[in-house]
């Protein structure tokens, strides 16, 4: 009895810390447990303006309080829907936080609801497109999934989690729809170029907290041991972009490329392959990160030399060519084109 009277007392003071009046039946009579008000000693009364709200809401969410929080952002809705005030930054950013609440509660349905909310008053926002996709991924909805991370890497693709995310439904939509499971996908919407000019024009704070590396191959990825099935499928996937580059289709070669390393990342030929595409698609860096990629595999891959000399000195990074291409011709002292390009590298290093 005792434990259950101090449970309700323990009850009755948080509601009145929210500005509730209670009251409770002890020893025959009831007790009334004062509201707390502003000027008493005692704790401020409950928010009433949004910004109030969504403050206390923001307080009750890290410290673990996701359905108080979630409370506190619809009442917060609810007072700025009321005011018939035109608000749709602040509306789509109360209905993003009640969705982190629903997706930490396990509430996949809700938080997907109210992503969608949100996105619908503010287009391409990245917070509720990664909310949605982790409560999708979770409901085993994985081209929705996959279809969120990739908008949110058309707009930032330095966001840690949408590209392992991407990493995962590749291998899911692999295994579950086959090597044509491109062609299942929902269309993926193509994002403005105002809406990647708001992200990048958001305080740095918002930034730092989704940054990653440029690797696209996350570190759990790259430690991970193939099997003997990943190997085959990663040779498959290889042979299909060999394919796609005889005909010419770069991008697309990368996309299996990439696939083909998601599955086994211990062929050299693959990044070699890979920054192939990307030094006729002049994206200079990306293939220096490649070849230096497929010599850590194997120090005498030719063509990883040769490439990654062609994209320094691309770069102006003549020093850097020159050396790659020696190292080339230690290997191979009579191949003509390493021969014709430290010619002209030369004549820039003087």
């Amino acid at each position: 009895m005792l434990l259950i009277l101090t449970l309700v007392l323990l009850w009755g003071n948080r509601l009145v810390q929210l500005g509730v009046g209670v009251s409770v039946v002890c020893g025959g009579g009831r007790k009334e447990l004062p509201t707390r008000r502003p000027g008493h000693g005692m704790a401020p009364k409950f928010p009433d303006s949004v910004e109030e709200l969504r403050a206390a809401g923001n307080e009750s969410f890290r410290n673990g309080q996701y359905a108080e929080a979630s409370a506190l952002y619809g009442r917060a809705l609810r007072v700025l829907q009321a005011q018939g005030s035109s608000d749709p930054e602040e509306e789509s950013v109360l209905y993003s936080n009640r969705a982190a609440c629903h997706l930490k509660d396990g509430n996949c349905r809700d938080c997907i609801k109210d992503c969608t909310s949100a996105l619908a008053l503010v287009p391409f926002s990245i917070k509720p497109l990664l909310r949605r996709a982790s409560a999708y991924e979770a409901l085993e909805k994985y081209p929705m999934a996959y279809v969120d991370y990739k908008t949110v890497l058309q707009i930032d693709d330095n966001v840690t989690s949408a590209v392992e995310g991407i990493n995962r439904m590749t291998r899911a939509l692999m295994d579950s729809l086959g090597p044509e499971w491109r062609l299942k996908l929902p269309s993926i919407p193509l994002v403005p170029v105002s809406a990647q000019k708001r992200w990048n024009s958001l305080p740095s704070e918002n930034h730092k907290e989704m940054a990653k590396s440029k690797s696209k191959e996350t570190t759990a990825t790259k430690n991970r041991v193939p099997s003997a099935g990943d190997v085959e499928k990663a040779r498959v996937l290889k042979e299909e972009g060999n394919e796609l580059v005889k005909k010419g289709n770069h991008k697309k070669a990368i996309e299996k490329y990439s696939e083909s390393l998601l599955c086994s990342n211990l062929e050299s030929a693959t990044y070699s392959n890979r920054a192939l595409c990307y030094l006729v698609l002049k994206q200079y860096t990306e293939a220096v990160k490649d070849c230096t990629e497929a010599l850590k595999l194997d120090g005498k891959n030719v063509k990883a030399f040769y490439r990654r000399a062609q994209a320094h000195k691309a770069l102006k990074d003549y020093k850097s060519s020159f050396a790659d291409i020696s190292n080339l011709l230690q290997i191979e002292p009579r191949n003509g084109p390493a021969q014709k390009l430290r010619q002209e590298v030369k004549q820039n290093l003087h």
